[in-house]
């Protein structure tokens, strides 16, 4: 079990790589991915489903220890992501489908990627499982909606077919996954460690079976995208770490809100727009997967180095007033 929980690891710290890798293989040998597609909604529960597991009950009493937190990231993810998404969709004159694509982007909850880059970034990591968890709670009626009332300007989007899908694959595993982990924790807790492994693969073979199904459109529109999806990723960060600093939240709360606004559930949105919109639509879903997993990261990085620059020099001011 050590060696599997070691390749776990391992696939979950270098996920952006095999996102590119096997996106790249798709994309040139489109036929061996493609049978990926109809099984894309089944992928999406296994990896909600391994969330739920690592969610306990402890996690939801924290919001009643941090509400006024947890509040303003939940309102933050579902109106900065998603009016910033409308925006650069009007802004570029998307296809229709490119736009409600980009929409439904926005519209998603946060990523769980999310609390690996706030721990990374030395950000509040408690402030932003809980703020994940909510999120992902409330997808179930804010995604549909938001994703219908934004993207109606661009096509016809069905709340209720997209509301009956988040609730299969998304509310009912997740709520599974909690009550596993709570009536067999020590079972669960052996099983963990792999998870990442699981979540790796699952959202990998998403992204393949996207890419390969949507390979001509992807060449003819792929750097407006990737322009779009820069953007889009860049706004989330900067703004939810202004929010955060406007409602005068601590510094580690600032890194939290701002990377769980900006890091969305991009596997989720590709799935919803596989499903419901067109198969063109989850491209700007994949491409967000790669980007967030690089600009996250980044971020991270950049914060941790600054917080020990911080702690050295007060370090080093102790030492020269002794």
């Amino acid at each position: 079990m050590q060696w599997l929980a070691k390749i776990s690891s391992f696939a979950g710290n270098t996920f952006a790589i095999w996102i590119i890798i096997f996106a790249s293989l798709s994309y040139f040998f489109p036929t061996g991915f493609t049978w990926i597609a109809p099984h894309i909604s089944l992928l999406l529960g296994i990896i909600m489903f391994g969330m739920g597991l690592t969610l306990t009950v402890d996690d939801f009493k924290t919001v009643l220890k941090i509400p006024k937190s947890v509040f303003i990231v939940s309102v933050a993810q579902y109106t900065i992501m998603p009016l910033i998404a409308f925006g650069l969709a009007y802004l570029f004159q998307l296809p229709p489908e490119l736009a409600a694509g980009v929409i439904l982007v926005g519209c998603a909850p946060g990523g769980t990627a999310s609390n690996v880059m706030t721990f990374l970034a030395k950000g509040n990591t408690a402030l932003s499982v809980c703020a994940t968890a909510v999120s992902t709670l409330l997808a179930p009626i804010l995604t549909p909606f938001l994703t219908w009332l934004l993207a109606s300007r661009w096509m016809d989007v069905s709340f209720w077919s997209m509301f009956k899908t988040v609730i299969q694959v998304v509310l009912l595993p997740i709520v599974l996954g909690i009550l596993m982990q709570y009536f067999f924790q020590k079972q669960v807790k052996k099983a963990v460690a792999i998870l990442p492994l699981i979540s790796v693969i699952g959202i990998v073979g998403v992204a393949s079976a996207v890419v390969a199904v949507n390979r001509n459109s992807l060449f003819v529109n792929g750097f407006l995208i990737f322009l779009v999806v820069l953007l889009h990723n860049g706004f989330g960060l900067c703004l939810g770490y202004w929010v955060a600093k406007l409602f005068r939240l601590n510094y580690a709360d600032q890194k939290a809100v701002s990377i769980e606004v900006g890091m969305q559930n991009s596997g989720l949105a590709s799935s919803l727009a596989t499903l419901h919109v067109a198969p063109l639509a989850a491209i700007p879903s994949v491409i967000f997967s790669v980007w967030h997993n690089i600009s996250g990261p980044i971020l991270a990085t950049y914060w941790s180095r600054k917080e020990e620059t911080k702690r050295k020099l007060v370090t080093d001011e102790k030492t020269l007033n002794n």
